[in-house]
């Protein structure tokens, strides 16, 4: 065995985090810990997954078994626990072969025969930077001699199909065969007292904070649960705050092995585990760690004789990254998706087209957008404008804007260089109601999509990127255009100031929502009733619905042709298409497939529609929303008339309605402009990455998407691209896509939580932000994917986030709650149009209340309650 890669054993001092792949990432963390000064880790050594590969090759029926474990679906518990039982007691009762075996005990021959061991699993896919897999394997203590140690090899070797390890790897899509389990068996000590130290807070994610928690005896009592630990926060060589814990009982070694539990002696029971002197002087050793590895660790470690041993090291996976700040101050961040309803992550080139449209400087980290607002935050003009903004749209962000102002976390900004007020070039306030305008401004935009659409097709090569960055300055001209946000922003403070003055005259309560149903021009709220109108088509065929229920890919609507009925359908659903095949679910990305290229996403709508309207129910549910409208408007100024004053009040709220009536709807159409010129750059830059794939460029034309828009012209231009770094950003784009992006995100890593600070809901309801008025009991139906949405008549929508492309479905719905969202936001605006009940920014609402339950909502006061 002369090369690395067939040794069985490897000890520490030859390993580094090279070799994952032979030891594990738990051996392979180990091995690096043993090389860093300072950093005392206990002897050991790994048997590596080359002895596991050989060793499992023997196991009878192995490999028809992991077909078998392959194919289940990870939520039938009970067929993973039986074919895993199996698997585990197939291996266990395999022998170690008897070359691996004699290599394990001459490595532990040296130790003597009452030596004792921690044996621990270290599978290929733990403890990485993109997935811990913690607490999947197992890990045995204080195991003594070579025949126990070579029995908990092979229980090490088992562990890799535990119910738990395979149910995690079926969810998250990685293969069986392609982990490995490497052992690390390593010295046992006794410890005085042992825990974990956290390089940044696992629960605000600061990373200026180092948290620890202490027992006594083993840190197996805290793993296990079985007591309290003591916990400490350092933060710049202080302990900042502690809590010590009554100390009944602690975890031993057995002198024959294994562990045992015993009770602690009266007098140190409320002794702490670790002085502050000793815990500061651990926070410093874990710093030193994390600049190892660069990045933060959560750190087990053991003091024996007044000394830190270091037993374990792994990456905080659960962490948002930070902005880049390199002026090394202190910022505050908001986040872009929340506003825009897209928390999900996006791509590099999604990123940079955003960044390259949008006039101010957008940030980046965990592949979403921030936007820096301590400029604001730092002047107390800025300050009272910008939290007030954030409040209208955002309660949580606010609050937790506000928490940090509290704080005085905030240097004051020198008076000639804070932010005194709104951004932008000012303009009047309100402009009177002109229903013209708006027209105006739609057709300029469409006019220019348009061009753009005929243009964009004579170029390629480097003049088309070039033709793109000249295009963008198009797009920011239209998306800026001071009249067109004199439009939205005249309706946003019309329904504002109708609120606030009719729940002053009148003690009416948000009488704007029922005000906005069925105004015109609202190209998302449209886009829902034209579906039903698809639906209305399709609807006498029922060859057609027949087909469409067995459509299994994205080419069907060629295929309709040949379906009676197939060519009325065929023409309706393209028609649809041409106008609205730009959206999808989180458009703001440029590389998100669009509904022209997956129409496929549409049919569980479609089909909905098909089976649950009437046809002409577009018509009838617009023709509804507007006669509810005006009814309430004639009924709002009777009753104003006939206040003292009234004729006055009347007035002035009239000009306000036919403000808003007139201009909210156009609240939609500036974003339904941009995706509408995405759409046209991401078709031209496809089939420019599909030139690059033939001339051996690039290898897959997604591959695209992993570049940012920079580099692709570079890439056009040399004819050549780093593979590498896509294969890194592919990797790290699946990290990204499992964290959730905080509102409110500081330099210091810190995610603010806002809260409601609110009276009135009941007890146990969950609060949110009221954004529609009503309420409403129904079915709730938790969809985290509209492509799979099975939603009947009054169904409740409960979903993270709904951007446009949500609003087919909520013809159907008859109440909506979204763990994301404020007042403007899309999916408020369109609820308010269709008259649905809704409550936005309910935090873990598609955890907290289950599909299918019985739920109510108050869009009127903000809450949901859960009624069985």
């Amino acid at each position: 065995m002369t090369g690395s890669s067939g040794r069985v054993v490897l000890p520490f001092g030859e390993i580094d985090r090279s070799r994952v792949r032979d030891v594990g990432g738990k051996g392979a963390s180990l091995g690096e810990l043993s090389r860093i000064a300072g950093v005392h880790v206990p002897a050991g050594f790994c048997v590596t997954t080359n002895a596991f590969r050989r060793a499992v090759a023997e196991v009878p029926s192995l490999e028809d078994r992991l077909d078998q474990l392959s194919g289940l679906d990870p939520d039938d518990r009970d067929e993973i626990a039986a074919v895993s039982a199996e698997i585990r007691e197939a291996i266990a009762d395999q022998p170690v072969p008897a070359d691996l075996a004699a290599a394990i005990t001459r490595s532990i021959a040296g130790a003597g025969e009452g030596a004792a061991y921690a044996v621990r699993s270290s599978a290929t896919s733990e403890d990485l930077p993109t997935a811990s897999f913690a607490g999947q394997h197992d890990t045995f203590l204080n195991v003594v001699g070579p025949a126990a140690v070579l029995e908990h090899v092979r229980a090490c070797w088992a562990s890799l199909f535990t119910e738990r390890a395979v149910s995690y790897r079926l969810r998250h899509g990685v293969d069986h065969r392609t982990v490995h389990m490497a052992v690390v068996v390593q010295q046992m000590v006794s410890p005085d007292a042992s825990g974990v130290l956290f390089t940044a807070d696992p629960v605000t994610s600061n990373r200026e904070v180092t948290t620890i928690e202490a027992v006594l005896g083993l840190g197996e009592a805290l793993v296990s649960g079985l007591v309290s630990a003591d916990s400490y926060t350092v933060r710049e060589g202080e302990v900042v705050e502690r809590a010590i814990a009554a100390k009944e009982r602690a975890v031993l070694g057995s002198p024959g092995g294994g562990t045992r539990e015993q009770a602690v002696e009266e007098e140190r029971r409320r002794r702490p585990a670790l002085t502050d002197a000793q815990a500061v002087g651990l926070a410093q050793l874990g710093r030193r760690i994390e600049a190892h590895f660069s990045r933060p660790q959560d750190v087990e470690w053991c003091l024996v004789d007044g000394e830190f041993r270091i037993v374990q090291s792994r990456p905080i996976t659960t962490l948002f990254p930070v902005p880049v700040a390199e002026d090394g101050e202190f910022h505050v961040y908001v986040s872009v998706g929340h506003q825009q309803m897209m928390t999900d992550a996006m791509t590099p080139l999604g990123l940079s087209v955003w960044q390259m449209t949008t006039p101010r400087p957008v940030a980046e980290a965990g592949g979403r957008l921030f936007v820096d607002v301590t400029p604001y935050l730092a002047s107390p003009a800025g300050r009272e404008w910008f939290l007030e903004a954030a409040g209208r749209s955002d309660p949580l962000m606010r609050d937790a804007l506000q928490t940090l102002v509290d704080r005085d976390a905030i240097a004051p900004a020198p008076p000639e260089e804070g932010a005194g007020g709104p951004p932008g070039d000012g303009g009047p306030a309100m402009i009177d109601a002109d229903p013209g305008l708006v027209e105006e401004l739609i057709a300029a935009s469409e006019a220019s999509v348009a061009a753009a659409a005929r243009a964009i097709r004579t170029h390629h090569g480097p003049h088309l990127l070039d033709f793109i960055v000249e295009d963008f300055q198009e797009l920011r001209r239209l998306l800026f255009d001071p009249r067109s946000r004199q439009v939205f922003t005249t309706a946003m403070d019309a329904a504002w100031w109708i609120d606030e003055h009719l729940r002053a005259w009148l003690g009416e309560e948000n009488a704007a929502d029922t005000l906005t149903q069925s105004v015109p021009n609202n190209v998302t709220s449209e886009m829902g009733l034209a579906l039903l109108d698809v639906a209305d088509v399709i609807r006498p065929h029922p060859e057609v619905v027949a087909y469409l229920r067995g459509v299994s890919d994205d080419d069907f609507p060629d295929d309709l042709a040949g379906v009676a009925g197939g060519r009325e359908a065929h023409d309706a659903l393209c028609a649809y298409l041409d106008r609205y095949g730009m959206r999808c679910v989180g458009e703001i990305d440029i590389s998100r497939p669009r509904w022209s290229e997956r129409p496929a996403a549409l049919l569980p709508a479609i089909l909905g529609n098909v089976e649950n309207f009437e046809p002409g129910a577009g018509r009838r549910r617009f023709e509804q929303g507007r006669q509810e409208a005006w009814a309430k408007e004639q009924e709002l100024l009777e009753r104003l008339h006939a206040l003292p004053d009234g004729n006055r009040k009347a007035h002035e709220a009239k000009a306000m309605i036919d403000r808003l009536r007139t201009f909210i709807g156009y609240r939609e159409y500036p974003k339904f402009a941009m995706v509408s010129r995405y759409a046209i750059y991401k078709r031209a830059l496809v089939a420019e990455a599909e030139r690059l794939v033939r001339d051996g460029v690039l290898r897959d034309r997604d591959d695209i998407f992993f570049l940012r828009f920079p580099e692709i012209r570079d890439a056009v231009r040399a004819g050549r691209v780093d593979d590498e770094l896509i294969r890194e950003r592919r990797e790290a784009f699946v990290e990204y896509q499992a964290l959730t992006p905080p509102r409110v995100l500081t330099s210091d890593g810190e995610a603010v939580a806002g809260a409601y600070r609110r009276a009135g809901p009941p007890a146990d309801a969950l609060v949110g932000l009221p954004v529609s008025t009503g309420s409403v009991e129904g079915r709730a139906r938790v969809v985290l994917d509209m492509s799979e949405a099975d939603l009947v008549p009054g169904d409740i929508l409960v979903t993270a986030f709904t951007d446009p492309s949500w609003s087919p479905l909520f013809v159907t719905i008859a109440g909506l709650i979204t763990e994301v969202g404020g007042l403007m936001t899309h999916g408020a605006v369109v609820a308010r149009e269709y008259g649905l009940p809704a409550v936005v920014g309910v935090e873990g609402a598609t955890r907290r209340i289950r599909d299918r339950q019985r739920i109510r909502v108050d869009g009127t006061n903000g809450y949901v309650e859960i009624l069985s």
